[in-house]
């Protein structure tokens, strides 16, 4: 199985990632740097932009080098186990009681018919047998 991605976004491209290492030979790098236009010459030789310069200073001024580290990305949906099982608990729940709704409707429907019917059958005349001509 290759790692390269297929489908239709395939070519879509990829947020890249630094490492630590990285981030402090680069920075290290652009602030040797004198000659004019050299600055600009490593930030195209190496496709960045000026603020990751900034930024990256910044991080490793304040002694921040493990946020020089890459961050993993974090999905927003990305739940715990037990989260996904409650999730899954609190849907049947709700499916369940909406059925066990329906059920109470049904019964109280039925329990009605029942009770028409038996006023039905006690409001008819009971029939008297004919008598036998003698």
């Amino acid at each position: 199985m290759s790692s390269e991605p297929e489908g239709p976004r395939a070519e879509r491209p990829r947020r890249r990632r630094f490492s630590a290492d990285y981030k402090l030979r680069i920075v290290a790098e652009y602030d040797a740097l004198t000659e004019p236009g050299a600055k600009g010459a490593l930030l195209r030789r190496e496709g960045l932009y000026s603020t990751h310069i900034l930024d990256w200073r910044l991080a490793r001024d304040h002694g921040a080098l493990q946020a020089l580290e890459p961050k993993p990305p974090v999905r927003k949906d990305a739940k715990s186990p037990a989260e996904k099982e409650a999730d899954k608990l609190r849907r049947e729940n709700e499916k369940l009681a909406a059925e066990l709704a329906r059920t109470k409707k049904a019964l109280a429907i039925l329990g009605k018919a029942h009770e028409l019917l038996e006023l039905l059958s006690e409001s008819e005349e009971p029939s008297t047998p004919a008598k036998p001509d003698a």
